[in-house]
């Protein structure tokens, strides 16, 4: 090998071992910027969260900041009620019987849930598991019901409560409202992606349909029941208008001992703002207790 050979070797390879420095060192860089960008991206994900957040706990700390300000403070704007004062709970409790609009509230709420739950269970249980003829016509025409405003069907459910004799009822609140579409409709997913081997080796080992449902499917759903008992709990926490038609009297529920500080002579904020805070602790307590159902239905809803 001659001495221009040796010099032209010794140059492509310092090139080479450049080059592959380079591309060692690119690669760090690389990861580095796509870190950052994933940094980046994270942190306005959080921001934005954050926003969401802020602006949906504004009215709740509104509502708190008022309930917890001087009754003559009332119409005050200023951001942190100062100083507190608790009358405004003294003002709700003297005017309203707390604690029995709060178990009437809490008994139709409940009652509305485990009708709803009970009804939706049945019908979705039929509807995964069992074969029959127009199943799917059937379903379409159910769940069709959903897209059916309550507007339209509640003159005929008043004149037949009315009939009955339950106006002024908190059984006429729930008779109406014991079978939901959207209840069905959220078990039947989940009962679809059930293992159809578990109710089969139940058959195989004698069970009837009854004891399948209440001993095999019923226990693998309780997150989904546990969530969904919430959502229909606090959908008939907050509903105010069909209330407002059967319920005449004041001191019957909530919704309408709230309607009660809005007088003639001007309404009450603060009184109102205080017995609005003690009405949402219930629906907290519940969503503290199942939380954890809550999250497993939302995880396991995934699964198959």
């Amino acid at each position: 090998m001659t001495t221009s050979d040796l010099r032209t070797h010794d140059l492509t390879g310092a090139a080479t071992t450049r080059d592959a420095a380079t591309a060692v060192g690119a690669v760090p860089a690389r990861e580095s910027r796509a870190r950052g960008v994933t940094r980046g991206a994270r942190i306005r994900g959080h921001l934005v969260l954050a926003t969401i957040a802020v602006a949906c706990g504004f009215p709740i700390y509104w509502m708190v900041a008022t309930a917890l300000r001087r009754p003559e403070d009332q119409y005050s704007l200023a951001p942190l009620p100062w100083p507190l004062s608790f009358q405004n709970f003294a003002d709700a409790g003297a005017q309203t019987d707390v604690v029995r609009l709060l178990l009437n509230t809490c008994a139709v709420a409940t009652g509305s849930m485990v009708a709803q739950l009970l009804v939706a269970l049945l019908a979705a249980y039929g509807f995964a598991v069992f074969e029959f003829r127009f199943k799917g016509l059937l379903y379409l025409g159910f769940v069709g019901t959903w897209l059916v405003p309550f507007q339209v069907t509640m003159l005929p459910n008043y004149v037949l409560l009315q009939q009955l004799g339950l106006l002024n009822t908190l059984a006429g609140v729930v008779m109406p409202t014991m079978c939901s579409a959207l209840a069905v409709l959220m078990l039947r997913q989940h009962l679809e992606s059930f293992p159809k081997e578990l109710v089969t080796a139940a058959e195989l080992d004698g069970r009837g349909s009854w004891s399948i449902l209440w001993t095999v499917v019923v226990p693998n759903l309780r997150p989904a029941l546990a969530a969904l008992g919430i959502l229909l709990f606090i959908n008939a926490w907050n509903e105010y208008f069909w209330l407002a038609m059967i319920l005449q009297r004041a001191g019957s529920v909530v919704q309408i001992g709230l309607r009660s500080f809005m007088t003639a002579e001007g309404t009450n904020w603060g009184a109102m703002m205080a017995l609005a805070g003690m009405t949402c602790l219930p629906v907290f307590v519940l969503y503290l207790l199942m939380q954890r159902h809550v999250v497993n239905a939302f995880v396991r809803s995934g699964l198959k």
